[in-house]
């Protein structure tokens, strides 16, 4: 692909993004989005879209406008807007994979049940979960701006010691997956948490199952 028309894909992004700027809604999230964002995001989509072409081989120029400019956009809309796209590529991502999708101001919270991660008792990642990290990491490494703190959890069968020890090799699992798939050692942190934050009653089986999950909570690194 000719520098030229990779330029003219790059063109196409921005001119979407001033679009949408003479739009009261952001176009990810269909929420109200004010000009100063949107006149960001239009100078981070131009840069992005510069320089994911002169970073990229000659081959691979469109697709390197294509995510420089997304990137750019959402950087230059601030950390609202960045982490407004990001929220709809994971539910694109993530969509009927078990795995919920929940947004508290610049964080997104993605909730893995333990039918979706692993066996009981077990602390070996199941292939499911691993298709569900391979999403989780390609957005990660597209939005190279954003922490993954990844938290596991438990329900209050058994002893509140091996509780807590079970959920910090799971979320240590999890995390370890994220790395192997290329997302930087530097962005990802574990930590269990036992039985101590449950979001369901521990009194039912269908509660201690709700209890029973790993929970990867993306924040801003700045």
């Amino acid at each position: 692909m000719s520098i030229k028309h990779s330029s003219a894909i790059a063109s196409c992004i921005v001119a979407a993004v001033f679009v949408s700027g003479c739009q009261t809604t952001n176009p990810y999230s269909n929420e109200s989005q004010n000009a100063k964002a949107t006149n960001g995001a239009l100078i981070g989509a131009l840069a992005g879209a510069a320089i994911g072409v002169a970073s990229s081989s000659k081959s691979d120029r469109g697709k390197g406008a294509l995510i420089g400019a997304a990137s750019g956009a959402a950087l230059g809309g601030g950390i609202g807007y960045y982490m407004d796209v990001q929220e709809a590529e994971l539910r694109k991502q993530l969509q009927s994979s078990g795995v919920s999708v929940t947004r508290s101001g610049d964080t997104i919270i993605l909730n893995m049940p333990n039918d979706v991660t692993f066996g009981v008792d077990q602390t070996d990642l199941s292939q499911r979960a691993k298709q569900v990290l391979n999403s989780v990491a390609l957005v990660a490494l597209e939005y190279d701006e954003t922490k993954l703190n990844v938290m596991g959890h438990t329900d209050s069968s058994g002893a509140a010691s091996y509780n807590m020890r079970l959920s910090q090799v799971r979320a240590s699992e999890v995390a370890s997956y994220l790395m192997s798939r290329k997302v930087p050692s530097a962005r990802v942190v574990s930590h269990g948490v036992g039985e101590d934050r449950p979001v369901a009653s521990n009194e039912t089986k269908a509660g201690r199952a709700e209890n029973r999950r790993v929970e990867i909570i993306l924040s801003p690194l700045s």
